[in-house]
């Protein structure tokens, strides 16, 4: 495969609104010895790639000020180390940034072969949001069959893959959205319960589902006065997981309760986990839920897909919160 010089990127020069990310030039980035080149065909949106836009979300160290976590592609070319994937072969993978663009690096051990079938656009749309659900609600959680999970944002791309993982391990899952349209949409893709939290109050609304006894685990990713609320929700020896803020990184929780239930707090950033860590996620995926893609008993939820050029379209439509699934964009390749 022909490999240019340059290609086209999304790549702010400086942190703004959704303005801000226009197309530009750009070299190909260089390839280490245990990462792979793909000639990218779709990029994940990410919630973090809104925050990085507005320059509320740092980049860990030699990562690529081109935002993107998440792509689908096919490989143009592999490092030296790399024993697994071939020229040609389609992957998506979890990249540490980069993937609004033409080309992308990956760590070899964090990309997954596209499930048989699937489009790009749906494949670009999976590795965030999985590697993301499964290390914090089974590796930190400890899900376990017949368990009742809580989760926030119930058609947000994470609350979805929530709610498959449910199906998959035997949970039953109860959500929140902000309208009763999305609700619907969660009970139709699965999730056992929908609280629309704008005219219900979650906290009762659990009490009421599960017969006063509460969840074991809350996945949360909207923060500040929710805590407090979350932990109200909890079963004894339940497990509250933070993975996002969104409503603020402080919180003011009762000790008493935490102590008398038994409570649980943890919670994790992605980003910056180390290598190895995100190569088992993957190993682990490929094994337990992309066999569910292979068969059909999962589907991918795109939400839109935007060309690349209109980036800031498909930022605004995040930003509006308007989303069910996950937001894509298209290279055309």
């Amino acid at each position: 495969m022909s490999i240019p010089a340059t290609m086209t990127a999304i790549d702010a020069e400086a942190p703004g609104g959704p303005e801000v990310l226009v197309p530009v030039t750009r070299p190909v980035p260089g390839l280490g010895s245990e990462e792979v080149l793909v000639r990218v065909a779709a990029a994940g949106v990410n919630r973090p790639d809104v925050l990085q836009r507005m320059g509320l979300y740092p980049m860990p160290p030699g990562a690529p000020t081109i935002p993107g976590l998440e792509i689908a592609g096919t490989v143009a070319a592999v490092g030296e180390a790399v024993g697994r994937w071939r020229p040609g072969d389609r992957v998506c993978a979890l990249v540490a940034g980069g993937g609004y663009a033409d080309y992308c690096v990956a760590p070899a051990g964090q990309c997954l072969p596209v499930p048989d079938g699937m489009a790009m656009t749906d494949a670009a749309g999976l590795p965030e949001t999985w590697f993301t659900v499964w290390s914090n609600v089974v590796t930190r959680g400890h899900a376990r069959a017949g368990e009742t999970m809580l989760v926030h944002g119930g058609t947000s791309g994470i609350g979805v893959t929530a709610i498959q993982l449910g199906k998959v391990l035997g949970l039953t899952v109860i959500v929140t959205a902000g309208s009763a349209e999305k609700c619907a949409a969660a009970l139709a893709l699965g999730a056992s319960a929908a609280i629309d939290y704008k005219t219900q109050d979650f906290v009762e609304e659990v009490a009421r589902l599960t017969a006063k006894r509460g969840v074991d685990l809350v996945l949360d990713m909207v923060g500040g006065d929710y805590l407090p609320r979350n932990l109200r929700c909890l079963a004894e020896d339940g497990r509250h997981v933070s993975i996002a803020f969104q409503r603020g990184g402080k919180a003011e929780v009762d000790i008493a309760r935490i102590m008398g239930k038994r409570l649980t707090l943890t919670g994790s950033m992605l980003r910056p986990r180390g290598l190895a860590f995100k190569a088992a996620i993957a190993e682990t995926l490929e094994g337990a839920i992309w066999p569910e893609y292979e068969s059909g008993r999962l589907q991918p939820v795109t939400d839109r897909v935007f060309p690349l050029a209109e980036a800031a379209e498909a930022h605004r439509r995040m930003e509006a919160g308007q989303h069910i699934g996950k937001i894509i964009l298209s290279l055309g390749t």
